[in-house]
C-alpha cells in the first residue's frame, strides 16, 4: 500500500478510477444484458417470436417474470435504503473503512460471476446473485464517496469527482462494447453455444471488478479514524437523517422540493430500469435479433443523456431550476403516452434517444436545485445528501413495487406504463407548489 499525501495526483486518480472498475455493473448488469438474458430465460415463444407463456414458478407461486425481478430489485433496495444510514454512520469513524469498501465490492463482483449460472432450475440461486450484486455496488459507494474529503481538497473535489464519473462512463461502454461482440460474433469467437458469450459477459463483470479496483485500493489510505467505534456511532446515520427531518419543518422550500422530487424520482429510477424488459416483451422486432437492438438503444441513452444534462443546465440558468424542472416532467409524460403506443423498434430508438435527453437532464438538475436549496452555512451538508439519497432509494422500491404489482394484475407491462403517468403528474403538481422565487 502506498502512502501518498492527501491532494496527490496520484491519489486523486486512483481514487477516480475506481469509477472505471465497478461502473460495468450498472450498464452490463443492471441496464443491458441481464435484463435481456432474464427476458430470454423467462419467456416461452413460438417458432415467430411470439410470446406464449411469461410465467414462472418461484417458492411455490406461479409469478409474472417482471412482477418477479421487479419485487426482488425493489426487496435489494430497501435493503440498501436500511443499510446506507448505517454505513454512513460508521464511515469515518472506523480505522479501516477500506476494509468495508473491499467487502461489498468484492460481494457485489462475485455475485456478478454467480450468475454465470441462473437458470430456471436454480431460480432462487441466481435472484440471490442478482440482489447481493445489487446491494454490493451501492454499499461500496457509501465508502468509496466518503473517500472524496480525506483524498481531496475542497478545490479539487468538484474537477476529480467529475473526472471519476467520466471514467466510469468509458470504461463501462467499453465493456458493454465486447461483449456485444462476443454475443452476436460468437461463432467468431470460437462459441458454439450461442448463450455462453451471454453468461460469460457476468464473469467478465465481476472480474474486472475486482481487478480494477485493486489500482484503486493500492493507494488508497485505511481510513481517517476519528474515535472509538461504539453502538451509539452505528446508528449516527439515522440520528442524522432524523434530524435533517425535524429541520425540514421549518424550511417550506426545501421541504415542497423534496416531496416532488420523491414523486417524480420514483417514475424517473423504475423507468431506467424497467426499459429494457419493456423493449424485450412488448415490441415486434420479427426477424431482427433483439440483443442488438436493445444494447444500441441503452448506449444511445448514455451518449444522448451527456447532451440532455448540458442543456438542461443552460435552461436552468436561463428560466430557473424550478421551472425547468417541470417542463422536463411534462415531457416524461409525453414520453410515457407515447410508449404506451409503439411496437416497431424504430419507434423504441425514437423514445430512447428522448430518454437520454430527459434523463440526464433531469438527473443533474434535480441533485443541483437540491444543494441549492440547502441552507447557506450548513455544516452537515453529507447529512441532508444521506437523506437525500435514501429517500431516491425509498422511491425507486415503492416504483418497482408499484410496476410489478401492475404488471401482474393486469399480465402486461404496457400499463405500467401509463400508471408513471401520475407520478409525473404528481410531481408537476407539487413543483408549481415551491415557492416562486425559489
Amino acid at each position: 500500500m502506498a502512502n501518498l499525501p492527501k491532494g496527490s495526483k496520484k491519489l486523486l486518480n486512483a481514487w477516480a478510477f475506481y469509477d472505471w472498475a465497478n461502473s460495468v455493473y450498472s450498464l452490463v448488469i443492471a441496464s443491458a444484458v441481464f435484463p435481456i438474458f432474464y427476458g430470454a430465460l423467462t419467456l416461452l415463444k413460438d417458432e415467430n417470436g411470439k410470446i406464449l407463456d411469461d410465467t414462472v414458478t418461484f417458492l411455490g407461486y406461479d409469478w409474472n417474470n417482471d412482477t418477479l425481478i421487479s419485487y426482488v430489485t425493489a426487496a435489494a433496495f430497501l435493503m440498501v435504503s436500511i443499510l446506507s444510514p448505517l454505513l454512513s454512520g460508521i464511515a469515518d469513524y472506523v480505522g479501516n473503512k477500506k476494509i468495508f469498501m473491499k467487502f461489498f465490492c468484492y460481494l457485489g463482483a462475485v455475485s456478478c460471476i454467480g450468475l454465470f449460472w441462473f437458470s430456471l432450475e436454480f431460480l432462487w440461486f441466481g435472484l440471490l446473485c442478482y440482489f447481493l450484486a445489487l446491494i454490493g455496488f451501492w454499499a461500496s459507494l457509501v465508502f468509496y464517496n466518503s473517500y472524496l474529503p480525506d483524498i481531496a481538497f475542497p478545490e479539487q473535489q468538484d474537477k476529480i469527482s467529475a473526472k471519476g464519473y467520466s471514467m466510469g462512463y468509458i470504461g463501462s461502454v467499453l465493456l458493454l462494447l465486447i461483449c456485444l461482440a462476443m454475443i452476436l460474433f460468437h461463432e467468431s469467437f470460437g462459441f458454439e453455444d450461442e448463450g455462453l458469450p451471454t453468461r460469460l459477459s457476468f464473469v467478465l463483470t465481476g472480474v474486472w471488478w475486482i481487478g480494477f479496483s485493486q489500482y484503486t485500493y493500492y493507494y488508497l489510505p485505511k481510513g481517517n479514524k476519528k474515535e472509538k467505534f461504539t453502538r451509539h456511532l452505528l446508528f449516527n446515520g439515522f440520528k442524522e437523517i432524523n434530524k435533517i427531518l425535524k429541520q425540514l419543518a421549518h424550511n417550506k422550500v426545501l421541504r415542497r422540493y423534496l416531496a416532488a422530487f420523491f414523486v417524480y424520482s420514483m417514475a424517473v429510477q423504475t423507468i431506467m430500469l424497467v426499459a429494457t424488459y419493456f423493449g424485450i416483451e412488448e415490441l415486434d422486432w420479427g426477424d431482427s435479433d433483439p440483443t442488438f437492438g436493445l444494447i444500441v438503444s441503452i448506449l444511445l441513452i448514455q451518449l444522448v443523456a451527456v447532451l440532455g444534462a448540458i442543456l438542461t443546465a443552460r435552461s436552468s440558468a436561463r428560466f430557473g431550476n424550478i421551472k425547468t424542472l417541470i417542463a422536463l416532467n411534462f415531457i416524461w409524460v409525453v414520453i410515457c403516452i407515447y410508449a404506451y403506443t409503439i411496437t416497431q423498434p424504430i419507434q423504441f430508438y425514437v423514445t430512447a434517444a428522448f430518454v437520454g435527453l430527459v434523463m440526464g437532464g433531469i438527473q443533474s438538475l434535480s441533485r443541483s436545485t437540491y444543494s441549492k436549496f440547502i441552507p447557506e452555512g450548513t455544516l452537515d451538508t453529507a447529512s441532508y445528501f444521506s437523506f437525500y439519497d435514501v429517500s431516491e432509494k425509498i422511491g425507486i422500491v415503492i416504483g418497482m413495487f408499484s410496476y410489478g404489482y401492475v404488471a401482474q394484475v393486469t399480465g402486461s407491462i404496457r400499463y405500467a406504463v401509463l400508471f408513471f403517468i401520475v407520478f409525473f403528474i404528481i410531481g408537476i403538481i407539487l413543483l408549481f407548489r415551491v415557492p416562486r422565487n425559489a
